[in-house]
């Protein structure tokens, strides 16, 4: 006999894109794990994952509902149809992942197929959804999402990325408007063009999967999103505030690696996947695993004294209170346009006239670097300009400065000699 183990195809996917990450069985039975052990004996207890891809959720948890209830409902079939019919819903991202998710959970791409393992279904979707939306453009994005319109302003034939869950005023019109206990899954987690190629026009979009979901007051909601929520990311300080002032968190594993979940795939920042749980008022069960791998677990709020980001590993509180006296960072630290000046200064000189830009030092000028060209054609470059077109922050141009690079990284930092000014 052959001990050739056959692979779960759900462990073979490949992503869709690099919005869109798949989550293994493995992952997602960790993340199931936090959920109480009572809920899998109780036939009354809902299920959503609002943005199903593969459909793995809802597999693992039929698969936990089918052993919980054993007891209750003994015959398998009949356990089958009211795990399937009552218990276990989805709303697809797409077309393809609505198949795909009904092949996962039903074993047919339709829910009244011939090989499908249920027959409580009189159509093709069954409770897994896929509703196809378009976005709703005003001055140029989307109300919903803040997608361009330029970009997703297409053709019927290809994908909108009009996500069900944040393009209606309320998603659980799609299920008769039922109340559902748990809402779990792993959203979209940034919007870039639809071509599935990371830009640096990508902006964060899980975040408005969490307040969705939220405002759809479960009685738990569970997801996996990136860490860099935590402590920076474009857009989202107004969502970083509410996350670390809500104390219905209850548990959350934060890896600052995110090959650590997902083998193979790069997240700046890491990814983390938590417990919201709607009774609960007080301190995170908080476990951060580092890139060398040590983990440190804690009990915590995430707000905390020092600052308005996500203290990530707590090893660090020693050290900040050493330097508590100290300024803090966020009252020395500069984000975009600290001297007044934006980067196209070396293409578009004529838009700053005053500036006087050579590229040869002069009297009462200041070394300026910066970039001239376009994408593929770009290169770094360094001119002078006059001392005097400096509108902001001219008390720091002698001194020394540390530059961060535009996309965050925890290794995105480069140490300048005597810097004087960057674009």
């Amino acid at each position: 006999m052959s001990n050739t183990r056959i692979p779960d195809i759900l462990e073979c996917l490949s992503n869709l894109s690099n919005d869109e990450v798949f989550t293994t069985p493995a992952l997602a039975n960790q993340i199931l794990d936090t959920l109480p052990k009572e809920l899998w004996s109780n036939k009354n207890a809902t299920f959503l994952d609002p943005f199903t891809k593969s459909g793995v959720f809802l597999r693992e948890i039929t698969k936990r509902l089918l052993q919980g209830l054993e007891k209750e409902i003994p015959d398998l079939q009949q356990r089958i149809n009211h795990i399937l019919k009552n218990q276990v819903f989805g709303i697809a991202t797409t077309e393809l992942t609505s198949l795909v998710a009904r092949r996962s959970v039903y074993c047919s791409k339709k829910a009244n197929g011939e090989k499908a393992i249920t027959d409580v279904f009189d159509d093709e979707q069954g409770n897994i959804i896929f509703k196809n939306l378009q976005h709703d453009f005003s001055n140029g994005n989307c109300k919903y999402c803040g997608a361009n319109k330029k970009n997703f302003e297409r053709k019927e034939s290809l994908e909108q990325h009009a996500y069900p869950f944040i393009h209606l005023e309320n998603p659980l019109e799609l299920f008769k408007n039922m109340k559902f206990d748990v809402i779990v899954g792993n959203p979209p987690y940034q919007l870039g063009d639809g071509s599935g190629i990371s830009t640096d026009a990508a902006i964060p979009i899980y975040n408005k999967f969490i307040e969705q979901a939220i405002k759809m007051n479960p009685q738990y909601l569970i997801m996996i999103v990136p860490s860099k929520w935590m402590v920076g990311g474009r857009g989202l300080q107004k969502f970083r505030e509410k996350m670390m002032d809500d104390k219905r968190l209850k548990i959350m594993y934060d890896f600052e690696n995110a090959s650590d979940c997902f083998p193979g795939v790069h997240i700046d920042g890491g990814v983390c996947y938590f417990l919201w749980d709607k009774d609960y008022n007080g301190m995170i069960d908080y476990t951060f695993k580092s890139n060398n791998g040590l983990v440190n677990n804690s009990k915590i709020y995430l707000k905390n004294d020092y600052f308005e980001y996500v203290i990530r590993d707590n090893r660090i509180l020693s050290i900040l209170d050493k330097v508590s006296k100290d300024k803090k960072f966020s009252e020395i630290v500069s984000e975009t346009k600290p001297y007044g000046i934006r980067k196209y200064l070396f293409n578009e000189p004529e838009r700053y006239p005053e500036s006087n830009l050579q590229l040869k030092p002069f009297k009462n000028s200041v070394k300026i670097y910066g970039v001239k060209g376009v994408k593929g054609g770009a290169k770094r470059i360094i001119g002078y300009i006059n001392k005097v077109s400096i509108i902001k922050n001219q008390k720091s141009i002698d001194k020394y400065k540390l530059f961060f690079t535009t996309s965050y990284s925890t290794n995105a930092v480069n140490r300048q000699q005597k810097v004087d000014t960057i674009l």
